[in-house]
């Protein structure tokens, strides 16, 4: 039977029995969600920052094609779930700051979801339904995401309507309820007039990720993302035309008065996501534990015979043996030049030879990502020119190690990569000066980590059980103005570290980092040194 058929069939069970309750019930479920709990003290937490009078409104993320009628694995909205545990499709969340009235009884959140279908819950999973959020996730008021057309609210009364920047790329099945129907609804309702999408995210990226620390590295962005300066968006050709502080904040306070609905969400929930609760940290120290493991199996198992791609097995293998539903972001396993390719993703070398192997691969554990990196020699011995890079990257990161304490401003973790690695680099005779640093050197050293694995969170001063990772790395590739000698070595070595009134702990401590031990554990017998397989024919 083909997928279309199965789909039109659904349709047609859909309408003839819509009204029957799927009953069957999921089984043997982890017990470590975050409880309904914590997501009601973060919409209070939400509450507490909003100014009176206010609401804000959330929306799911879409559905995506992955091929012809099959999507992809959904993945939910991270400030949806976020705040609610919600994490299907086809929903909207309302939170307001002020009890709203209603008749003999108030209310301060609405909750609407996708609605239950017998008939499609068969074919495409269980559905949590207005009984569920009630149940589950600890919501009074639910309803069915077809109603929110014709829900009673004036969003033009509020003070303030705070929302993320609204999906385009949303397509449907023609239900009331389906997100781009919610979406036009909400429009419709606050009167909020099409913008144009890049300069929204241009606006979005110089409000909250610049700084005039990182302020340089911003306009060398810009200028990539350009490559005619002209048809940059206003804001960004401003910034770009004089590039200091003060322009800066006069860019950012004209942002704050073209788009403070979006500017003021994210500003809310890049101060909340930034610090983690207890209940969140739990669950990201599963997430980076699973990652760190399934490194240092790699580091057991690997082989200079070995392809990227069974080097990317086996870190998946060991994720769903410990629970994890998938993985952060796309695995990268690159091996000699393509390690120097920052988000190299095909993995398709089918032989590692006896070169480096970079691995970027981190683990999603209920919604929470790791970010861990290790490069390890293929055939289990760093060369001496390996080392020395491997060495430099190392006593980088150990350097940074020192500052991850609350109250440390953020831009010196960077400060701080840059002198190690770029006194390293000429130490070695690959540069002459510290302005070449960036040369081998072209990323940050740190972000956020959470729901996202480029988490939101204050660009500030560290604060303390913020999650950040500590990621330096060195990458030179064939062709560099350099003794041939170095050329494909790419090196970086990331952990995750829980920032602490005093110091930082790395949580990814179980995958090894100094070279000694990344070679003593190439040493020791992996669990998949047994495994035979039958050649293909």
């Amino acid at each position: 039977m083909t997928r279309s058929f199965c789909r039109a069939l659904v349709v047609v069970l859909a309408l003839c029995g819509s009204s029957r309750t799927f009953a069957q019930t999921a089984q043997n479920l982890p017990t470590d969600y975050l409880s309904k709990e914590f997501h009601a003290g973060r919409r209070q937490a939400l509450r507490d920052l909003m100014p009176a009078n206010s609401v804000t409104v959330l929306f799911s993320f879409p559905e995506q094609v992955f091929a012809n009628d099959v999507n992809y694995v959904y993945h939910p909205n991270p400030d949806l779930y976020y705040f609610s545990g919600y994490k299907e499709p086809n929903a909207v969340l309302l939170v307001f700051k002020d009890m709203q009235a209603d008749g003999d009884s108030s209310y301060n959140e609405v909750l609407f979801v996708r609605q239950r279908n017998a008939a499609r819950e068969q074919w495409t999973g269980r559905r949590l339904g207005v009984d569920g959020a009630k149940s589950q996730l600890g919501f009074k008021r639910v309803y069915n995401s077809d109603d929110f057309a014709k829900f009673p609210i004036d969003f033009k009364k509020f003070s303030n309507v705070y929302y993320d920047n609204l999906p385009e790329d949303v397509t449907g099945d023609g239900s009331a309820g389906e997100l781009k129907k919610l979406i036009a609804a909400f429009k419709s309702k606050l009167g909020i007039p099409d913008v144009d999408r890049q300069a929204l995210s241009d606006m979005i990226i110089i409000a909250n990720r610049t700084t005039p620390q990182n302020l340089a590295r911003m306009v060398t962005f810009f200028k990539a993302r350009y490559s005619d300066l002209s048809k940059a968006s206003p804001m960004v050709q401003e910034l770009l035309a004089k590039p200091d502080s003060v322009t800066l904040a006069a860019v950012k306070s004209k942002i704050g008065n073209t788009i403070s609905g979006t500017w003021g969400f994210n500003t809310f929930t890049t101060k909340l996501r930034g610090v983690k609760t207890p209940e969140e940290i739990a669950v990201l120290k599963k997430a980076i534990q699973i990652s760190s493991l399934a490194h240092l199996e790699v580091m057991r198992a690997v082989k200079p015979s070995m392809s990227e791609r069974e080097v990317e097995g086996i870190m998946m293998y060991v994720h769903k043996r410990y629970g994890a539903e998938d993985e952060g972001y796309p695995p990268i396993v690159g091996a000699g030049g393509n390690g120097c390719i920052l988000h190299y993703e095909e993995n398709s070398a089918t032989k590692l030879d006896n070169q480096l192997l970079l691995m970027d691969v981190g683990a999603e554990y209920h919604g929470y990502s790791a970010d861990v990196t290790r490069t390890v020699p293929a055939n289990g011995k760093f060369s001496e020119e390996q080392k020395a890079i491997y060495q430099l990257v190392y006593d980088a990161q150990e350097e940074v190690f020192k500052l991850c304490k609350a109250g440390v401003p953020y831009a010196s973790l960077e400060q701080k990569t840059a002198e190690v690695l770029s006194a390293g680099l000429i130490k070695l005779g690959i540069i002459k000066d510290a302005s070449e640093v960036r040369k081998y050197y072209p990323h940050g050293v740190s972000h956020h980590l959470g729901l996202d694995v480029h988490d939101k969170g204050g660009r500030g001063n560290l604060e303390e059980n913020m999650v950040i990772t500590v990621e330096p790395g060195i990458y030179i590739p064939a062709g560099s103005p350099c003794d041939k000698k170095w050329w494909n070595i790419g090196v970086r070595i990331e952990d995750d570290v829980q920032i602490g009134k005093d110091g930082g702990t790395n949580l990814s401590i179980d995958a090894p980092r100094k070279w000694q031990d990344v070679e003593k554990a190439a040493t020791e017998k992996s669990i998949f040194e047994a495994a035979k397989f039958p050649a293909l024919k």
